[in-house]
Parts: C-alpha cells; structure tokens; sequence
C-alpha cells in the first residue's frame, strides 16, 4: 500500500498537478489551519502587500468581503488551469461581496507577473507574495492553495491543489449567503 501512495503522488507530481513552492521550509506537520485545537475558526492572518504597480494593499481593504485568496504562481500548471474559473468567479460574485485576491509566489517580479496577468485578462487583484506571508498561512508547501475568508475576516475553509469552478462555488456559495451584517 504504501508504495502505491508513493507512485501516486509521484504520478501527481509529474503531470503537474501539485506544484511546489521551492525555498519555503516546512515539516511534513506543518500546513495550512484553519480551525484551533477548541474546532474555532482562525482569523485570516493579516498582511501588507505591493500589488503589481507597487502599491500597498492589506487584507483589511476587503474587510466585509468574502475573499478568494489564492497563493499561485505564473510557471505553476494548476495555477494557470485555473485562471478562468477565477475570473468568472470574480465576474459572477462581486456585486454580491466576492473578491478574488492571487498572492503571487513569482520569484521573477512584479513585471513579469503584470505581463502574465495582462494576457490572460485578470481581472481581480495581484500582489507579490513573500515568504513572511507563506509562513502566516501555515507553510505554503502546495500551490495552488486557496483561503476561503468569510466577511468576519476569518478563515472558514481552505483547498490545497488544482480546483475547478464548483469547487471554489461550494465554499463561496454559503459565505456569500451570510449577510455582511450578521456574519
């Protein structure tokens, strides 16, 4: 059995499925939580951001929003696969509170992620990620790794790996539901 698991994350690895974020140290333990030892939701941990003109933006520009926030990168597969879906998503949910936010772990720069960004017609905004950051979220190991934060700014769920646009409506879906007023 075990070496069964080994070939299948081995296969996974190989066809791009799960992408890596190389530098980030983190033990086998460590990822991303959502929940204390009680079961209580976590606040999103709170962070401080260029975007992609060098501009500051915090978590806390989008409080009251339900947030998307997805750790990705320009030369990973599953993150580019789902560019689409998360640009619908941006589309379809915004006037009912949604925001896409993509924390880029591009080693290359603001420039290159703004070249990438512009032809493929993102439409939600960007900002550089940084190790401190990473860290805040549990160790990125695995990108694509998405953070769904209710309107309360707390984290209520998250999804490590690829995903497509029901997956991202199922956990969006009923944040979006909940009123900004009694979150």
């Amino acid at each position: 059995m075990h070496s069964k698991t080994i070939a299948i994350i081995s296969l996974a690895v190989a066809l791009g499925l799960v992408a890596y974020r190389p530098g980030i140290a983190a033990s086998p333990a460590a990822g991303p939580k959502i929940a204390d030892a009680a079961g209580n939701t976590k606040a999103a941990p709170a962070w401080e951001l260029k975007d992609l003109e060098g501009k500051p933006v915090k978590l806390s520009d989008f409080k009251g929003k339900v947030v998307l926030l997805t750790f990705w990168a320009t030369w990973c597969p599953p993150c580019r696969a789902e560019i689409p879906d998360l640009i619908a998503m941006q589309n379809q949910y915004k006037d009912q509170g949604l925001v896409v936010v993509g924390i880029s772990m591009d080693e290359a720069g603001a420039a290159a992620v703004k070249s990438f960004a512009t032809r493929n017609k993102i439409n939600y905004p960007i900002v550089m990620g940084d190790e401190k950051t990473a860290e805040a979220y549990g160790n990125i190991e695995v990108i694509p790794s998405t953070f769904y934060i209710d309107r309360a700014g707390n984290v209520a769920g998250v999804h490590t790996g690829g995903a497509e646009k029901a997956t991202f409506e199922a956990s969006v879906k009923p944040l979006l539901a909940k009123s900004a007023a009694n979150p």
